[in-house]
């Protein structure tokens, strides 16, 4: 069994989850949301394989924890607003951050690096996973979801 409380797996799993709608959600589109949140589902389930030696990604990530149903997040309340002023992104930006503060002293500094990348990892793969134009095709990286990576870049310090 892991090392990290139920509340704490949560807070774990919420931070790459928030990053990478925070991402989808800066450029919507009919089809390019259905596209990114298959990619965004692709990076979650492949974390425990990608990471086989991340504490944090094994707790939070692996299939047991993932299946158990114990690790629950609640669907996001986002208002347009919210997306439109940046505060979608300033509260993904918080997540990582709680996240970080929980696994502060609890993992070696390559496992918490690792876990940065990943979590970043998680919007770019959102990012990259649609384009602009018509069935998703076109640009694949929007000038807003690359000023939202940006942010995020700076928030985990990559």
């Amino acid at each position: 069994m892991s090392d990290y409380a139920i509340a704490e797996l949560q807070t774990l799993v919420r931070a790459p989850m928030m990053t990478g709608l925070s991402v989808a959600m800066v450029d919507m589109g009919l089809v390019s949301t259905a596209i990114e949140a298959a990619a965004m589902s692709k990076q979650i389930s492949g974390a425990a394989q990608k990471y086989p030696t991340n504490s944090i990604i094994q707790a939070a990530f692996a299939e047991e924890t993932l299946r158990s149903g114990d690790v629950k997040l609640e669907k996001p309340d986002v208002k347009p607003e919210d997306v439109r002023s940046g505060a979608m992104i300033d509260g993904a930006i918080a997540d990582i951050n709680a996240a970080l503060a929980v696994v502060e002293g609890r993992a070696s500094a390559e496992e918490v690096a690792e876990y940065k990348q990943f979590i970043y990892a998680c919007g770019v793969a959102v990012a990259e996973a649609a384009g602009s134009g018509l069935f998703g095709t076109g640009n694949k990286v929007s000038q807003a979801e690359a000023e939202a990576l940006s942010r995020f870049k700076v928030a985990l310090g990559l």
